[in-house]
């Protein structure tokens, strides 16, 4: 009977110790999910900044391609008078 209880015990203790907190395993999970998150902020941020760039200077591009062909149309209308 003092086996079984011996036995008991030391599968309670177990137990009870794979059962405690691991503060620093957790600070390291969270810190770890918070830098990914992180991570993927800058990144998105990243691809929106590119995406408007891009967008601006397309835009520009146009504005540009638009005011040329606005000159040509004009030098165009006066030869034709």
């Amino acid at each position: 009977m003092k086996n079984v209880a011996i036995i008991a015990a030391a599968a309670c203790a177990l137990a009870l110790g794979a059962c405690n907190k691991n503060n620093a395993d957790n600070n390291a999970a969270n810190e770890t999910a918070v830098e990914n998150t992180a991570s993927t902020d800058v990144n998105v941020a990243t691809n929106d900044a590119a995406a408007n760039a891009d967008a601006a200077l397309n835009a520009a591009g146009n504005a540009v391609e638009n005011a040329g062909n606005a000159v040509d149309n004009a030098a165009n209308a006066v030869e034709n008078k």
